[in-house]
């Protein structure tokens, strides 16, 4: 359904990409596991890269509204890149677009 990758690009910046249906069930857990993982590390840049994602639900904004959550608990800076069609308006429907930072690309989002 989902295929999560993750890689730091620099100091404390890790891009997290997406690519496949972010949706109810347990893969799209890793999203959240690998925030926590990360911050843990010391990562405190996040840039989340939505242009492979082709559905997005409920549960899975959740994930990232709780991702949110953690990285700004932990003084971070959290980033949305490439969301086009569907996922983006997603986001616009939920007012989300309002609280997370978006990109047109990963390119522009770093």
């Amino acid at each position: 359904m989902i295929e999560i990758a993750h890689r730091e690009v620099a100091p404390q910046t890790v891009v997290i990409t997406l690519t496949g249906k972010l949706m109810l069930g347990p893969e799209g857990d890793e999203v959240v596991s690998i925030v926590e993982r990360q911050l843990a590390a010391g990562t405190r840049k996040f840039i989340f890269d939505l242009s492979g994602v082709t559905v997005i639900d409920s549960t899975g904004i959740g994930r990232f509204i709780s991702s949110f959550n953690k990285i700004m608990a932990a003084g971070g800076e959290m980033r949305m890149a490439g969301a086009a069609g569907h996922v983006m308006q997603s986001f616009r429907v939920s007012l989300l677009d309002k609280v997370f930072s978006f990109y047109p690309t990963l390119q522009q989002a770093l």
